[in-house]
């Protein structure tokens, strides 16, 4: 996965002197196959990674988990980024009760070899004003970092930035890498950082130097998408967009150009909301995800 020279792999997950790596997330793609076919088809179309699987490592006995990792290791993957359990939002009964089950996921995660996870923030509310919500999740997100930075794990929060989207309700919030840069300043946690993505990188109007503007560890994880054409920014849609490179709506190379220049080692996956591609049998949607980072790495 490198740049131009002669030493270029023609597969996205082969590294070439680039630290980041391509995962494979079957359900962000829309479908179904299951972890261990999931492992086969990374193996095959030449990804680096596979994000965890929560539900099939929930059902694996304890003293199974460290195998599963040992089985990636073996096929030449590694882990990406999995989920946290935990609305960021919710009512406070509700986050409190999941919050009391997350250790036991944290901990099955760690068992298995996982060390990255993330959630994202939900960038409006009809009830709270920007404040409180700021002052909410500083302390909520604190409170579920105590948790995953306890098991080894790295927490990630993504920013959401479609004005078709946070500027459906009363208050708009956190949509933006600025204002995603000044919660995890709030928060004060070193194992707290941002995951990006093109779309919203995209929507928010942001730019490479906005990204050279991060240090590599404060980039938990990437997600690379397009936008559709025929759409201005702000008419941008959270759920319909595209593989990688297929419009070139998105500047891309400009944004992978800022990740190589800050060093970010971490996965990267494709997370297209695209109707179409799900509509291919599972093999082409895997086989067409690998193209389009391949095309664009």
């Amino acid at each position: 996965m490198g740049g131009t020279s002669a030493t270029t792999s023609t597969t996205p997950g082969t590294p070439t002197g680039d630290a980041f790596f391509t995962s494979l997330n079957p359900g962000a793609l829309g479908i179904s196959p299951g972890f261990e076919a999931a492992v086969e088809l990374a193996g095959e179309f030449g990804f680096g990674a596979v994000d965890p699987d929560a539900r099939y490592l929930g059902e694996q006995p304890e003293a199974e988990l460290s195998k599963v990792g040992e089985r990636l290791e073996s096929a030449g993957l590694r882990w990406g980024s999995g989920g946290v359990p935990v609305d960021l939002t919710g009512e406070a009964a509700k986050f409190a009760e999941q919050l009391s089950g997350l250790p036991a996921y944290a901990a099955t995660l760690a068992a298995a070899g996982v060390e990255r996870a993330g959630t994202w923030i939900r960038p409006m509310s009809d009830a709270v004003t920007y404040q409180r919500n700021f002052a909410r999740h500083v302390e909520r997100v604190g409170l579920v970092d105590e948790i995953l930075s306890g098991a080894g794990i790295r927490f990630g929060l993504e920013y959401v930035g479609p004005k078709t989207f946070w500027s459906t309700e009363l208050y708009p919030f956190v949509h933006t890498l600025a204002e995603a840069r000044e919660l995890l300043a709030a928060v004060g946690s070193s194992n707290v950082g941002v995951i990006l993505d093109t779309f919203h990188w995209y929507t928010a109007g942001e730019t490479a130097d906005d990204l050279r503007g991060l240090t590599a560890d404060q980039v938990v994880a990437v997600d690379l998408n397009d936008a559709p054409v025929g759409r201005e920014r702000d008419e941008q849609i959270d759920g319909q967009r595209t593989l990688p490179g297929a419009t070139g709506v998105i500047d891309l190379a400009g944004f992978v150009g800022a990740l190589r220049d800050i060093g970010y080692a971490g996965p990267i996956k494709v997370e297209p909301f695209n109707a179409e591609l799900r509509a291919l049998p599972v093999r082409d949607v895997v086989a067409k995800t690998a193209d389009s980072l391949s095309a664009v790495l």
